[in-house]
């Protein structure tokens, strides 16, 4: 469900003897996540700074993963994949090439 939040900056012009009133309105939307409370704790340590928002951080997060090489542009299919294999080498979910040449039968 999205959720709209109006917000609004003003900017006050002065005009002959009196001051003009613009009011700018800023529609954002919102959603919401469920996230375990661990993990937002996690994530609140790495923001920038205190005021920061995780919409910030995550922005910041999906910076790391890279958008394109010299070829072009990744589809977010290829980052997401990407992500995923960064996550498994992290995790230690990978095999070397000599591990694959063994299970393969394979000779060195």
């Amino acid at each position: 469900m999205v959720l709209k939040f109006i917000r609004f900056s003003v900017s006050i012009y002065p005009f002959k003897n009196c001051y003009i009133l613009i009011i700018h309105w800023l529609y954002m939307s919102y959603t919401t996540i469920q996230i375990d409370s661990e993990t937002r704790d996690r994530l609140t340590k790495l923001k920038a700074y205190a005021r920061g928002t995780y919409d910030e951080l995550l922005n910041a997060l999906l910076d790391l993963v890279p958008s394109g090489d010299d070829e072009g542009e990744y589809t977010d299919e290829f980052r997401a994949s990407l992500f995923r294999g960064l996550i498994d080498i992290k995790h230690g979910r990978t095999y070397s090439a000599d591990e694959v040449r063994k299970r393969l039968g394979l000779k060195s």
